[in-house]
């Protein structure tokens, strides 16, 4: 196998084993980076040098005899993670010129486990969005079909996966934004339980939804990958103080005795019949591992999830990048005659159109004479929509859905449709209204597209998540399919 397709897991092993070098396993990755990127637009940004002289630091904890599961394994990072020294744009013209000073929490955690950072990933401008169009610099191509999307807003982080660009990668989720471009290319993607992953470090886009979590090939090193970024950080006050078992552990336990359910508003009759099959099929799968499966599991709070989350996620956003005035960093034009026009002509030529569109609803949302009327209501029926879940999961450990209803759209083909746009996230963005755990697991293909199995869990039981998400990877047999690129 060529070593750019290898999992952390197998990589790892090699690496233990001395049948491969660290620096070997980078430079193979970089040669296929080179290879295919041109045509994926996985990357905003490469360190090739920096990361080969990681890679040698690796070697060297290895031969003195250092082990780590994560030691000498290539990462990609989504744009909108603080590295020191490398740029950090959010995919936005806005902060094109922005190199942080200090590192991400979980950028610390990666470089303590000895993990090596290859360059920073492709984004929808500030995490808005759901198929990387939305980039200032570039879009991002699906490796399964370069005339469709990746996903968004993680595509960089999901297509890099994908394409052996990277051998895991980390993304954000505010809605989706990790479960659902990890559908679409054919990985697996998990957004933790809110507050189990530190935001330290990550640019803010809504804060009460945002939450860091991986891309990986398998779901044991989604769990690997876990393991080293988990954890309380007192720089976060959103961080659980709460303890952080070992994710492998249980994984290989199956799914006997466990009791499923599937939301009945997660299997409409708009669903695409390829997408419904699949996880029709996923369902039959555990039924005959001795899970028991219950359909029809009402959420009936679900149909306003949508609604609450752009009323939430605006509002938060319009708060959030008040910031970027011209002023203090980032963008700044200063050919205006007053502060109050330069700062105006900063956020109308610096934001692009879908960040000014989510300014404009949230500052609406939370404008005088409105707040009570959006606002406050949406957080009131966000409070019904994490009671409902709360309910369901008095009777089943893990909730299973379709990640998306489709496979992979063609690039354009709905960017000038805000709604409809946003209906490919109408199955993931409940889970970070009520801020629980959710993985993407590839299902199989749909006219020769990936699509994705979602698991939902309770909060904090993110072992559940993954050990039905590892039961379902290995009677899917798909961990060794790869992209015709």
């Amino acid at each position: 196998m060529d070593l750019h397709w290898l999992s952390i897991d197998e990589a790892s092993r090699r690496l233990d084993a001395r049948e491969i070098s660290s620096r070997e396993l980078t430079k193979a990755v970089l040669d296929r980076i080179e290879a295919v990127d041109g045509r994926v637009g996985a990357y905003l940004s490469l360190a090739a040098e920096s990361a080969l002289e990681s890679a040698d630091a690796a070697d060297k904890r290895r031969s003195d005899g250092e082990r780590g599961s994560l030691l000498g394994i290539p990462v990609a990072l989504k744009d909108v993670l603080s590295k020191r020294g490398l740029p950090t744009t959010c995919g936005s013209r806005m902060l094109e010129s922005y190199v942080p000073p200090y590192d991400a929490t979980v950028v610390e955690l990666l470089d303590r486990a000895g993990a090596v950072v290859l360059g920073k990933t492709n984004m929808d401008e500030f995490a808005m969005g759901s198929s990387t169009e939305n980039s200032a610099y570039h879009p991002t191509h699906n490796p399964w079909d370069l005339e469709r999307v990746p996903g968004g807003s993680s595509g960089g982080s999901a297509a890099a996966v994908a394409a052996g660009e990277a051998t895991f990668a980390l993304g954000s989720d505010t809605g989706g934004s990790i479960r659902q471009p990890a559908a679409l290319c054919g990985v697996v993607g998990m957004k933790p339980t809110y507050g189990r992953v530190s935001r330290f470090g990550l640019v803010a886009f809504a804060s009460s939804l945002d939450q860091i979590g991986p891309f990986t090939r398998t779901v044991r090193d989604t769990a690997t990958v876990l393991n080293a970024i988990c954890g309380h950080d007192k720089r976060d006050s959103t961080s659980a103080p709460v303890d952080v078992p070992d994710f492998t552990v249980g994984l290989d336990r199956g799914v006997q005795g466990l009791r499923i359910g599937v939301p009945r508003e997660y299997m409409p009759s708009s669903l695409d019949a390829g997408v419904r099959a699949k996880v029709e099929a996923a369902l039959s799968a555990f039924e005959s591992q001795g899970a028991i499966i219950e359909r029809d599991v009402p959420l009936p709070s679900t149909e306003a999830a949508l609604a609450v989350y752009y009323i939430i996620a605006p509002s938060e956003a319009s708060a959030n990048l008040a910031r970027y005035d011209g002023v203090k960093y980032g963008f700044s034009y200063t050919q205006g005659k007053t502060m109050w026009e330069n700062m105006e002509m900063t956020r109308g030529q610096g934001f692009g159109a879908e960040v000014k569109r989510r300014i404009m609803i949230g500052t609406y949302a939370l404008s005088s004479g409105y707040y009570d009327a959006y606002y406050l209501k949406a957080q009131k029926v966000r409070t019904v929509i994490r009671n409902e879940f709360d309910a369901a999961f008095e009777k089943y450990d893990v909730l299973v859905s379709p990640v998306t209803p489709t496979p992979a759209f063609k690039i354009g083909e709905k960017a000038n449709d805000p709604y409809a746009m946003y209906l490919n996230d109408v199955f993931t963005l409940p889970v970070n209204i009520a801020g629980l755990p959710g993985i993407s697991v590839p299902a199989g293909l749909v006219d020769g597209l990936p699509v994705g199995l979602q698991v939902i869990g309770k909060p904090f039981d993110e072992e559940a998540v993954l050990r039905v998400a590892s039961a379902f990877e290995a009677a899917s047999g798909w961990q060794d399919q790869h992209p015709p690129l």
